[in-house]
């Protein structure tokens, strides 16, 4: 019987500078407790790359402030989560954002509603966050968007609802000086993100878009995720390489996903952000190794 070959695929061709242009200002996530795993960021990206900090329920503030100090301590620029359903109230929302500026010297910030069904108060979703004020005088907030739906907030699988909370967002954003962008949930298919990167400019929601990207991880490891982060069509492609043998036990990267990005990239999508799933040296090797093919 044939030994099947499980060596690593071969990189992409180049393609004509497009995808270092599109890596331009790549960000990536990390939570506290796999951040305290990192010997040092440097080794590892850019300085003064944005790191995404994910506040899970049930993580400390001093986790995540202690995070976020190491992160600026080294030359990057933190940007931590405030997921408003897991935050009792203004008074606890503005005491996190006093403490985030004055021991991290945070400037920056994801605002979402979190995942978490229940609020533990009265907050519950990113607009009413930004009306209390807390984040005034803030140089940049990330709000967070779905290419392909969130059935938590649309449960018929359409749109109407999370269209309707950009909307707000961007109203927001043109009647103040707020620099505000969408940081977006991973999907692994080109179509869908071009088709709603179309439908927020159709909507009149001009806020650049910052989207998400899974970094290299097993195959198992991203349909684990992606059926619990709720990933719509674009799940399909790692269905697909499931069923390839010779594929199943290979890493799945995201390069055919941002070299069909990169060739026909939408106007409105600024930045790649990338989860790094399986990792995040295994993302930081990936985004390098791609610089140097180009």
């Amino acid at each position: 019987m044939a030994l099947v070959n499980f060596r690593r695929e071969a990189p992409r061709p180049p393609v004509n500078g497009k995808m270092e242009a599109l890596l331009e200002g790549a960000s990536v996530e990390v939570m506290p407790r796999t951040a305290a795993k990192v010997e040092s960021f440097r080794a590892l990206f850019a300085p003064g790359t944005r790191v995404y900090i994910a506040h899970i329920e049930g993580t400390p503030i001093e986790e995540m402030l202690a995070t976020a100090k190491r992160l600026r301590d080294e030359g990057f620029e933190p940007m931590p989560h405030f997921p408003a359903r897991i935050i009792r109230d203004a008074a606890q929302l503005n005491d996190w954002v006093q403490r985030y500026k004055g021991e991290a010297g945070v400037q920056q910030a994801l605002l979402l509603g979190g995942g978490v069904k229940e609020p533990v108060g009265e907050l519950h979703c990113a607009m009413q966050m930004i009306e209390t004020g807390a984040f005034d005088g803030f140089a940049r907030l990330h709000v967070a968007g779905h290419p392909e739906g969130n059935r938590d907030i649309d449960p018929d699988g359409g749109e109407a609802e999370v269209m309707a909370a950009l909307k707000l967002k961007q109203d927001f954003a043109n009647r103040t000086d707020a620099d505000m962008a969408i940081a977006t949930q991973f999907a692994f298919e080109a179509g869908p993100i071009r088709d709603w990167a179309a439908r927020l400019e159709a909507n009149g929601i001009e806020m650049p878009v910052h989207l998400g990207v899974a970094g290299p991880a097993k195959l198992q490891t991203l349909l684990k995720f992606a059926i619990a982060c709720g990933v719509g069509p674009s799940l399909k492609v790692l269905q697909k390489r499931a069923r390839d043998v010779t594929k199943l036990l290979l890493p799945f990267e995201p390069t055919d996903l941002l070299t069909d990005l990169a060739l026909d990239r939408p106007s409105n999508i600024e930045a790649i952000h990338f989860f790094p799933l399986g990792g995040i040296t295994a993302t930081a090797n990936w985004i390098a190794e791609q610089r140097g093919h180009e």
